[in-house]
């Protein structure tokens, strides 16, 4: 039976494929993201500490930087140590870095905070890359969109919970966010080296070290060279910008057109609770159409929500509307374009997640300064703008997607027509 063959992919039939090894990964992911308050509450701690603005941003700044960087060695460690080890070590070492945060927050000591801060996001985020790459490995190819999807609902979750038990927590202590931060990583460490297997595919013979230098290279240079993946990588870029967006600029026109705070508290609830509770059943509507149409049906849904909140000014109605529109097309373009990279050899496969990664960290790192800049200059028509960079995210990342589906089904007819000997024989 082939894939055409079987039944369309289900919500139900997806957990029951799952094994326990994933449901140990996605375990881990939702423990890691629930204590993940650094990113989030960063600047707010080190103004609570009496440190200036300038500082808190600096330090804000180093973090972003580590992440990006953090991607990259993640991918690279991935191929080279494997799925589990990067997990374990990228806990293991980002829990002390966050633990000690408090004991820096203090003026005479800029540049160890900045190292540790560095160091905690660098850590943190090397682990992204090597749990996309167990995951994929460890669930079989027709659940891969399926997957992704349940890892994005894991981090959805977390994202969603944290900052409610973060509320709670600093009515006690304000270090103890941190202490509960690097906890939380040393267990998913301590999760991730118990129950994870050390390779989820079977080990490659062994290289030297030379051979292994040439295969990265040969990778790299496979990407640069790969104009369907520059694409889908610039596609990423342009959507993060616009996806920042919602956190950043739309909390500045709410109150520039007079609404009351509690308006984006709702637009952050209902997000999330969609997210949480439909995406999985979104994702197993999407995944019985082409890639290249939900992604590019996403994209535009994108689009749309965002030039609605250009509305806003006429209606608070129009932020909710434009609020579960840009959800929608989330849901509907996000897993397929996540569960991208992962479906390239393994040779390449690390390395073009970590590369997604990558520019993912790197495009929410420079969204606030864009965002908020042309938000002041251009006003209303600032979403306008926003809804046509996602609508051009959307045809870059239709592009990159459908060329690579047709090359590979092009390699795929050459190799059977090369199976097929000659009638007759040769001469």
């Amino acid at each position: 039976m082939t894939d055409d063959d079987r039944p369309p992919i289900g919500v139900l039939d997806t957990l029951r494929a799952t094994p326990a090894t994933v449901r140990y990964l996605l375990g881990g992911v939702l423990v890691n993201q629930l204590g993940a308050f650094v990113q989030t509450f960063l600047v707010l701690y080190l103004t609570h500490k009496n440190m200036s603005d300038g500082t808190a941003g600096l330090a804000l700044g180093a973090y972003s930087l580590g992440t990006a960087v953090g991607t990259v060695l993640g991918g690279e460690a991935t191929h080279r140590l494997g799925a589990r080890t990067t997990i374990v070590i990228a806990m293991a070492g980002s829990a002390p870095l966050v633990a000690v945060l408090p004991l820096l927050a203090r003026p005479g000591l800029l540049a160890p905070l900045l190292l540790a801060v560095a160091g905690a996001g660098l850590f943190a985020q090397a682990y992204r890359p090597a749990a996309s790459v167990l995951l994929s490995d460890l669930m079989p190819d027709r659940y891969h969109v399926m997957a992704f999807s349940m890892m994005r609902i894991a981090l959805n979750v977390g994202a969603a919970l944290a900052p409610l038990i973060a509320a709670g927590v600093i009515l006690l202590d304000w270090d103890l966010l941190f202490w509960i931060d690097g906890a939380t990583t040393l267990a998913y460490a301590a999760l991730a080296y118990r129950l994870l297997p050390r390779h989820a595919v079977p080990e490659p013979a062994a290289v030297s070290v030379t051979e292994r230098r040439a295969t990265g290279r040969a990778a790299y240079a496979a990407m640069l060279r790969d104009r369907a993946y520059l694409a889908y990588l610039a596609a990423i870029t342009l959507g993060t910008l616009t996806y920042v967006q919602s956190s950043v600029s739309l909390p500045l026109e709410i109150v520039d057109d007079g609404y009351p705070t509690w308006l984006y508290s709702a637009v952050l609830a209902t997000s999330s609770v969609i997210l949480i509770t439909c995406e999985l059943k979104i994702t197993a509507y999407i995944t019985r159409i082409p890639t290249y149409l939900a992604v590019g049906l996403g994209h535009g849904l994108n689009a749309v929500g965002l030039a609605v909140y250009g509305l806003a000014v006429h209606s608070g109605a129009f932020v909710l509307l434009g609020a579960v529109v840009y959800v929608a097309g989330l849901m509907t373009a996000a897993p397929s374009m996540f569960a991208h990279p992962a479906t390239f050899p393994s040779h390449l496969k690390a390395r073009y997640l970590a590369a997604m990664h990558a520019v993912t960290g790197l495009a929410g790192a420079v969204a606030p300064l864009f965002g908020v800049y042309l938000w002041e200059r251009f006003g209303q028509g600032f979403w306008l703008m926003a809804g046509l960079t996602a609508a051009l995210a959307g045809a870059l990342a239709v592009y990159g997607i459908k060329r690579d589906a047709d090359r590979r089904a092009a390699e795929a007819a050459s190799a059977d027509t090369d199976l097929v000997e000659p009638v007759g024989g040769t001469a």
